[in-house]
């Protein structure tokens, strides 16, 4: 239990560190998986 409370605690704090680089990485797929389903239909 308090091996995974700390993996927790290590994954929280590399979450909160990189939450921008996350975001941006999300946006960047959602934007490359929009374009192709446009292109896709047009």
């Amino acid at each position: 239990m308090q091996h995974i409370l700390k993996g927790y605690r290590g994954m929280a704090l590399l979450l909160n560190l990189n939450w921008d680089r996350i975001l941006y990485l999300a946006t960047l797929v959602v934007a490359l998986y929009a374009g192709a389903l446009l292109g896709t239909f047009w």
